[in-house]
């Protein structure tokens, strides 16, 4: 099989509860690159993109589109099955900028996938349980207002919360306090600064929330500084924007700074990377969550395929960002239900794309 065409589509895709913050700033929507990859054989694959904002990480929507312009003319000719071959291709052509391969990559797995007849989680190596376990977002919000969310998303039958800190320390505590006091003990809560704290403030916000449980995710900004406040943290901790490579993972694991990993995958550069890591974080002993940046059908389908084909003892959860955004650009995505949802059974990622509704190309190669 040979790719003979690549097509690109933007999409945007406000969020359906408003503005969408963490400690660094904030996003009314995504801003998604959605890429076809069309074969000699009649199979078209799908992946999907969509940065948080450049506010978040060495990301950029526009840039995601420029990229895609110069990368999709070199895999013309290439076999969308060979993953591998690719991934060497599109790094010859382009040094670093993973986000800009992402999508590209995820949809060679879904042609390659459909192609064979095999649901992408098949594919990457198996299908671990039906379900996945799902969170929830609250945003730095005032204490009050984060309790009245949590418990809405409660109610919708959310049992994993991720409340979002990393400003004031003392306030933030005030928020995670009111989060569990709404919910109980019973669901889950984790602490997410994304970066945002100094060691200081990081130990502050531990000594402020001594008797709550929860985990703790990506206090600090670098591998160095969420080193330094490991040891005076009680609970699972998680990192999350600091792994972007295996050398990261790595050294993650091997020196106990964290616990679990957070793995996003047009960080990393696609479907390949992201299973690469995932499996060796599994190898390490280390829980793993595999989500993505941004996105809405195409792209939770693919989180969906990438954590079921985690083994359940090292899966934590992925995110429903189909749910998050008020457009949808496939069907076939299974309803989330009591906080989990199944990937399609259908071949590849499992979804039809609606084609019809991204409107024309902005980018075509052949």
């Amino acid at each position: 099989m040979r790719i003979t065409a690549v097509r690109a589509f933007r999409q945007r895709q406000p969020f359906a509860d408003g503005t969408y913050s963490t400690a660094g700033g904030s996003a009314e929507g995504f801003d998604s690159l959605i890429v076809a990859v069309d074969t000699d054989e009649g199979v078209t694959g799908w992946g999907e993109m969509a940065p948080l904002g450049a506010f978040y990480a060495d990301a950029f929507a526009s840039g995601a589109r420029a990229g895609i312009a110069d990368l999709a003319p070199g895999v013309l000719g290439a076999d969308p099955c060979q993953p591998r071959r690719l991934v060497r291709r599109m790094d010859s052509a382009m040094r670093g900028q993973p986000y800009v391969k992402s999508a590209l990559d995820m949809a060679c797995w879904d042609a390659a996938a459909r192609f064979r007849g095999q649901p992408l989680c098949e594919a990457l190596g198996g299908r671990f349980g039906e379900a996945v376990d799902l969170y929830r977002s609250l945003p730095p919000i005032e204490p009050g207002a984060a309790a009245g969310l949590a418990r809405r998303y409660a109610s919708d039958g959310y049992r994993r919360l991720q409340v979002k800190v990393g400003g004031d320390p003392h306030t933030d505590a005030r928020r995670l306090a009111a989060v569990r006091d709404a919910v109980g003990p019973d669901v889950a809560l984790f602490a997410d600064a994304n970066g945002g704290w100094t060691t200081t403030a990081a130990r502050r916000f531990l000594l402020a929330t001594a008797g709550h449980t929860y985990t703790l995710e990506q206090p600090c900004a670098t591998l160095e500084e969420c080193a330094a406040v490991r040891p005076h943290c009680p609970h699972p901790l998680i990192l999350d924007e600091s792994i972007d490579t295996l050398p990261a993972l790595v050294r993650a694991g091997r020196e106990g700074i964290a616990d679990g990993v957070t793995i996003k995958i047009a960080r990393v550069g696609g479907v390949t990377r992201a299973a690469t890591l995932r499996d060796v974080a599994v190898e390490l002993g280390m829980t793993v969550t595999v989500e993505d940046t941004g996105g809405a059908t195409i792209d939770t389908a693919a989180m969906l395929h990438l954590s079921l084909s985690t083994p359940e003892p090292h899966r934590l959860h992925t995110v429903d960002f189909t749910d998050w955004v008020t457009v949808a650009n496939g069907d076939g995505l299974p309803a989330h239900a009591g906080g989990r949802m199944a990937a399609p059974s259908a071949p590849g990622l499992g979804v039809e794309v609606r084609e019809a509704e991204l409107g024309e190309p902005f980018l075509r190669a052949s």
